[in-house]
C-alpha cells in the first residue's frame, strides 16, 4: 500500500536543521522503538512534508529538504507579545517552572483555537512571549523510512487523528 491521502502512515526519521554557516545540525530522531504516526491529509505538518512522502510504501526510504516558505514559514520578529506577570497567576501564585525560558506554553487565542508561544523573556512586570512556530525560518533536512502504510479507519477519518496505539486514544 503506497501513502496517499488519507492513509496513516508510520514513519521514522532524523531531522536536521541548517545552523548559520549552513552546517546541518542533527535536531530529532525518531526510531522504530517511537515512530512517527499521522493521518495524509489531516496531520497539521507542513504540505510539502506529505507531498514528498506520497506514492511511498513500508521499506522505502527517503531524504528531502523543506525552505521555510514551504514549512513553517519566515521567522516574524512582530510575532511577539508582552503580557502582565499577573496574567500568569494560578491561585494568585506565580508557576516558576512554567515560566522558565524556552518553555512552550500552550494558550487559546479569541477565537477560542490552541496556540503555543515559547517563553521568551521574564521580567518584574512582564512576560514576553514568542508565537513564532519553533521551526519557522529554518531549513529542515529529513532522511528516513517508511515502516507502515495502511487505510485509515472511518473514525480516524472523522476525528481528523490517528487512533490506537501511537495515536489518540479514546
Amino acid at each position: 500500500m503506497k501513502i496517499e491521502h488519507h492513509t496513516v502512515a508510520t514513519i521514522t526519521y532524523e531531522l536536521r536543521m541548517s545552523d548559520a554557516a549552513e552546517d546541518q545540525v542533527l535536531v530529532e530522531i525518531v526510531t522504530e522503538d517511537d515512530p512517527m504516526l499521522f493521518l495524509v491529509g489531516e496531520s497539521g505538518l507542513p504540505e510539502k512534508f506529505e507531498e514528498m512522502l506520497m506514492g511511498k510504501q513500508a521499506g522505502d526510504t527517503f531524504e528531502f529538504s523543506i525552505e521555510p516558505e514551504e514549512g513553517y514559514g519566515d521567522y516574524d520578529p512582530e510575532a511577539k507579545e508582552l503580557f502582565p506577570l499577573e496574567a500568569f497567576k494560578i491561585d494568585g501564585e506565580i508557576d516558576e517552572e512554567m515560566l522558565q525560558i524556552g518553555t512552550v506554553l500552550p494558550l487559546t487565542n479569541d477565537e477560542g483555537d490552541m496556540i503555543s508561544a515559547r517563553v521568551e523573556q521574564v521580567t518584574d512586570s512582564g512576560v514576553l512571549l514568542d508565537f513564532n512556530h519553533p521551526l519557522a525560518g529554518k531549513t529542515m533536512h529529513f532522511k528516513g523510512k517508511v515502516v507502515h502504510v495502511r487505510n485509515a479507519t472511518r473514525a480516524e477519518i472523522e476525528h481528523g487523528h490517528v487512533h490506537g496505539p501511537g495515536g489518540v486514544e479514546h
